[in-house]
């Protein structure tokens, strides 16, 4: 692996990263990070201290996906939060629907 390049695969719920684990695998400053928690966009139960955060995999995959509408769309972070939001909601929406047979 190239020293810049960011890192991807599954990350188990059981491993939390850090804020510095987390930057890298979105492949952001830690400050974007630290924006975006400070936001309330990201990262659920986030103690004052910064230096124990701690992320766990949904956390990843938010941060990744409010990256990519931030860049793809010129969003800030709260449109892109409420972009993602709503996405999942029309998700588990959609999946009650199957389970109840109505489509």
């Amino acid at each position: 692996m190239q020293p810049n390049q960011p890192i991807s695969g599954v990350l188990l719920d059981e491993v939390a990263l850090t804020l510095e684990e987390l930057a890298h695998a979105v492949d952001v400053e830690p400050e974007w990070v630290v924006r975006h928690v400070q936001a309330g966009v990201l990262g659920g139960e986030i103690s004052v201290q910064v230096t124990s955060w701690r992320f766990r995999s949904g956390d990843l995959d938010r941060a990744r996906r409010l990256l990519r509408i931030e860049r793809d769309f010129d969003a800030n972070e709260e449109l892109a939060a409420l972009v993602i939001d709503l996405g999942d909601e029309i998700r588990r929406l959609r999946a009650r629907m199957r389970a109840l047979g109505v489509e």
